[in-house]
This record gives structure tokens, sequence and C-alpha cells, in this order.
């Protein structure tokens, strides 16, 4: 679940933030008032928006960007002299005085973004260790020698096999070795 944490100098804009954010369903995971407490409370979440001010006591926004985690964006609440969008370094800006609506558009086009690139990073299929490709290997050529199949049905077996029985492929590879080496 997508975390926002928000960070202001000032406590109580933190908490008129927070406040506007959880009337409106999203989930705050922290209120901060300085760079450093903002970048150690990120490290502590998966993934999400750092909602902030554009100067904290400790430093400006800009010297939090390069301790951000990468999955993380920053959307940054600041005077129209200040404002800024720099979409390389995932930071995007609403000016002051803030108006909910667009804040909150905003927000939510941001949420959207993060999560469409998680799902395509979580949709790439893993890279095999070259240890488990070769148990793969392995029992793709037992599959051919012992019942005369082909590489891609061997293949396909072993991917029905594994799907039916809820293991990884290597697993499921390992199993078919143990079996016809025992």
């Amino acid at each position: 679940m997508l975390s926002i944490v928000v960070a202001f100098p000032k406590p109580e804009v933190a908490r008129n933030i927070r406040n506007v954010l959880v009337k409106n369903g999203y989930d705050v995971a922290a209120v901060c008032t300085t760079g450093g407490q903002a970048i150690g409370k990120m490290h502590d979440l998966e993934y999400g928006i750092l909602v902030c001010g554009y100067r904290f006591v400790d430093m400006p926004c800009e010297e939090i960007v390069p301790y951000m985690p990468a999955n993380f964006e920053m959307l940054l609440i600041t005077s129209k002299a200040v404002l800024f969008d720099d979409f390389e370094r995932n930071i995007v800006s609403c000016s002051m005085p803030l108006k909910v609506h667009e804040f909150l558009s905003t927000l939510e086009m941001m949420a959207y973004a993060i999560e469409r690139r998680r799902k395509k990073i979580k949709a790439q299929p893993k890279k095999r260790s070259a240890k488990e490709q070769a148990i793969i290997d392995q029992a793709k050529h037992i599959l051919m020698e012992r019942n005369q199949l082909s590489e891609e049905q061997a293949h396909k077996y072993l991917q029905k096999t594994s799907m039916d029985s809820a293991t990884s492929l290597t697993e499921t590879a390992q199993m078919i070795i143990s079996m016809m080496d025992g």
C-alpha cells in the first residue's frame, strides 16, 4: 500500500496536511518536522510519496532528494517564487496558497504512476541464477532422454507441473531430478 510521509518545519502545517489526506482516504505513515526525520521514515517504508515544504531547519528539500529511496517521489508544496518540477529526480510541485482539489489530484496522479511502475516491475520475469538455470536444464535433459520429448515439450511439462503443484520451476526441476536419479 502506498505510504505518505508528510514533512513540514511547522508542526501545525504538517498536521493540517495530514488531516486533509486522512479525510480523503490516504494512509499517512508519518509526520515529520525535519528533513532528517523524513529521510529516516521513508527508508522504513516500501514505497510512497513525501509531501513536504521547501526548507527545513536542517536542510532544503533538494538535499533530501539524493537520500530518498528510489521507490519514493516528492510532492513539494511551496510558494510560486520557488515552484519547480524535476521529473528526473521525482519531484512534483504544488503552489501556495494550496488548493485542496489540485493538491489531491496531483497526489492521485503521482500515486497512480507509482502503482503502474510497481506493477510493471512485478510483471517482469525474475532472473534465474546460473545454478537454478542449470537445474532446470538438467531436468529438461532427463525428460527429453527418458520420455523422448523435445526441449519445448519438456519445458512445457516442467511449467505445467510447477503450476499444478504450486512450486517454482526450479523446485519442480529439482523434484524431477531427484525422482529420476533415485
